[in-house]
């Protein structure tokens, strides 16, 4: 950790958590995601956060981008649009965390992830990532013709051959990401990742702490994600669709059912997480209001999991 890492890392003794909404759907696969940052306030985040004693300062949203065909582009699509809002969303965020500020970055996309790692370097801190998701979103336009960037966020972040150089780096020439300071928690690559993201996997030796650790131990396993790491100020990224969809029908991708984690076992590997002194915010990415209204309970849980989280007075990190 340098010194200008210390003295962020020291500004940030209490819990004062600022909530930053980012209503982007542009890189998804479709609409949706962008009505999520909405969803959570109506839902009570906000009061959840505040009912655990967290002091809590609404910055309000970015601006509201949604997703449409691109057909000039259908490999990478929208990929102009997505550029904006991830500068948007780091220079945001950048300000913020450079004040000392503790985030919860509400998407939109999973490239929410991208944007706030940019912004650690906008603070004066080198990006490290604890990215909870099934999938590993290490493809590129060249290795799948899915054509979304939800899909392909680690692989911009780390600059891999075939990015799209609107995203692939932070205007200084480097990737946002070096491997090293990038873990997995909760994927599960032998049957959610497609062949490339393994190849990838495994050539720059990504950790990886499985979805099979994750729910049986989530403390545990959060606690392993942050050895992968080195010493310093990391964030943490939550895609929804990490958890089983038949306990939280609430992602956009709704094939993870009957495998993955529950809401109450991802609350307890976020409370360790967000209570580690280097952590310096969540983001979250991947929510479709339309199909959390499937099941009533899946919100409030899900907020009353991050109110626990954010609380001063949750367990220590160990």
């Amino acid at each position: 950790m340098t010194k200008d890492e210390r003295d962020l890392t020291l500004a940030r003794d209490g819990y004062r958590v600022t909530v930053l909404g980012v209503p982007n759907s542009v890189s998804a696969y479709c609409i949706g995601v962008e009505g999520a940052p909405a969803a959570l306030r109506e839902a009570g985040l906000l009061e959840a956060l505040a009912l655990g004693g967290t002091p809590v300062v609404d910055a309000g949203d970015l601006t509201t981008r949604v997703w449409h065909p691109d057909h000039a582009s259908p490999f990478v699509q929208n990929v102009g649009e997505e550029a904006q809002a991830s500068t948007e969303l780091a220079e945001a965020a950048g300000a913020l965390l450079a004040g000392g500020r503790r985030l919860l970055v509400i998407g939109g996309s999973c490239m929410v992830a991208f944007g706030i790692c940019r912004a650690m370097k906008i603070a004066g801190a080198r990006p490290r990532l604890i990215y909870i998701d099934r999938h590993l979103d290490l493809n590129t336009p060249r290795s799948t013709t899915e054509g979304s960037l939800s899909w392909m966020g680690m692989a911009h972040a780390l600059g891999l051959d075939g990015t799209a150089s609107e995203l692939a780096s932070t205007g200084d020439g480097a990737p946002v990401l070096d491997p090293s300071d990038l873990v997995y928690l909760g994927a599960d690559p032998a049957r959610q990742a497609t062949a490339w993201e393994r190849e990838q996997l495994d050539v720059l030796k990504i950790g990886v702490v499985d979805q099979a650790a994750l729910c049986a131990d989530p403390t545990a396993a959060a606690h392993r994600a942050i050895a992968h790491l080195d010493d310093g100020p990391f964030v943490v990224h939550l895609d929804v669709d990490v958890l089983d969809f038949l306990d939280a029908p609430i992602a956009e991708n709704v094939n993870g059912r009957n495998s993955g984690p529950t809401i109450e076992m991802v609350g307890r590997a976020l409370s360790h997480l967000v209570h580690h002194e280097n952590c310096w915010g969540l983001s979250i990415g991947q929510l479709v209001p339309a199909h959390a209204a499937s099941d009533p309970t899946a919100l409030p849980r899900l907020v009353s999991a991050l109110g626990a989280a954010f609380a001063p007075d949750a367990p220590p990190s160990r």
